[in-house]
């Protein structure tokens, strides 16, 4: 135990003194400042004083409505499309054409019947809705012209046309939008964590073996002590970036929550549930060990320090999967389908997919017992293999081992 604290501190040390790391934690920090600070900085600049615009001050784009029925749908586009200078044209399509290519309107619409038109655009943005508005608006005419023909009153007509349902809502479960954001938040970190993280430790342990100081290390330090110490100060030194960070933003967003105003998708980030956040928590530290002590077996086994890349892939694709699986089942909104039930047992995926169903579902609290119990074993399990592998792999020198040697080894070690 004496050992494992050493190695620990000695590990740590090394992080908070790593100039990369300090770099990126404090850069990181001042970028949340300024966001969160922005709409603080926005307020100085805005001029209390409220002026009414002028015609003259807001020039309005021109909207061309040509074909037979544009006079009669003027006065509904003018109502429907504030933002553009509607105006009714006698000329021909290909006239109506020619003034839009030029600039001199930005759209148009030929309107044949109430029930049929074109929309005419140079370049249509991804964002354009005037299509889709245009139609609702023809539909209540042609429906108002009906029923006037069909004998009904004016006033009736818009009671009938403006009438809309009321209802409530009754949440029985979890509100997927509400929690999905810092769900999203959650599982991204733990992504970049294990990333950065599980290269950085199996490097340190791949330039140690290159260095042939390993092979006295080894002799003078069990092996679990030094992978256990190495792993366990690179959790602790990322727990520490992403609390510098996080607590960063909190600390900036409550001091300037009124200039964020309703802003649902930042509320709904800062206003987690503390049950939530410790399950949060749970499956980060979790999941991040798991995965960095097999990055560190690997390290072990690399013979340069430019294998690590190529000894590591099929880790990281592994990881890769288990964290597409779980954003698409998220952006479908169905997080309780099959294979997100399997990957909430499997410890290399559970701490994504098991948390993202306690956030945006409701799950019993024995199967969140079981999934975790399965992982916390095998975060032992797998650091006890890993320390043998480690102990194994930092003697063998030349070509990187065949797994089946490797196995062999550990056997008989």
């Amino acid at each position: 135990m004496k050992q494992f604290w050493k190695i620990l501190k000695f590990e740590f040390k090394n992080y908070l003194t790593n100039k990369v790391f300090v770099g990126v934690t404090v850069f990181f920090m001042v970028a949340i400042i300024a966001v969160m600070c922005f709409p603080r900085v926005i307020s100085l600049f805005e001029s209390d004083e409220v002026t009414e615009p002028t015609p003259d001050d807001t020039p309005l784009t021109v909207m061309l409505l040509g074909g037979d029925y544009a006079s009669t749908a003027k006065d509904s586009f003018a109502v429907a499309f504030p933002d553009y200078n509607v105006t009714v044209t006698a000329d021909t399509t290909e006239q109506i054409k020619e003034k839009i290519v030029k600039g001199e309107a930005e759209c148009a619409f030929v309107i044949n019947t109430l029930l049929d038109f074109k929309y005419y655009v140079n370049n249509l943005s991804m964002y354009d809705t005037n299509a889709s508005v245009a139609g609702a608006v023809l539909t209540e005419l042609y429906r108002t012209i009906a029923m006037v023909q069909g004998g009904l009153d004016a006033e009736v007509i818009q009671q009938i046309l403006t009438a809309t349902p009321v209802y409530e809502i009754e949440k029985l479960g979890k509100d997927q939008m509400q929690n999905f954001f810092y769900t999203y938040i959650m599982i991204f970190a733990l992504y970049m964590v294990i990333l950065l993280y599980g290269q950085m430790v199996a490097s340190n342990v791949a330039t140690e073996k290159s260095s042939r100081a390993m092979e006295l290390l080894v002799t003078s330090a069990k092996p679990t002590s030094m992978m256990f110490g190495k792993v366990i100060s690179s959790c602790l030194a990322g727990l520490l970036q992403l609390v510098c960070i996080f607590g960063t933003s909190l600390i900036f967003y409550q001091l300037n929550e009124k200039y964020w105003g309703e802003n649902e998708i930042i509320s709904s980030i800062f206003n987690m549930p503390i049950d939530l956040f410790f399950y949060m928590l749970l499956f980060f530290v979790l999941g991040f060990l798991v995965y960095a002590f097999l990055y560190g077996a690997i390290g072990s086994t690399a013979s340069k320090l430019e294998d690590i890349n190529t000894s590591v892939m099929p880790l990281t694709m592994l990881f890769l999967v288990g964290f597409f699986v779980v954003i698409f089942s998220m952006s479908s909104g169905d997080v309780d389908n099959m294979v997100m039930k399997i990957c909430s047992y499997i410890p290399f995926t559970s701490p994504m997919a098991m948390f993202t169903r306690i956030a945006m579902s409701v799950v019993a609290w024995y199967e969140i017992l079981i999934s975790v119990v399965i992982l916390a074993i095998s975060v032992i399990g797998v650091g006890f293999i890993s320390a043998k592998i480690y102990r194994v792999g930092v003697l063998l020198y030349g070509t990187p081992p065949r797994l089946s040697a490797i196995i062999d080894a550990v056997r008989k070690s």
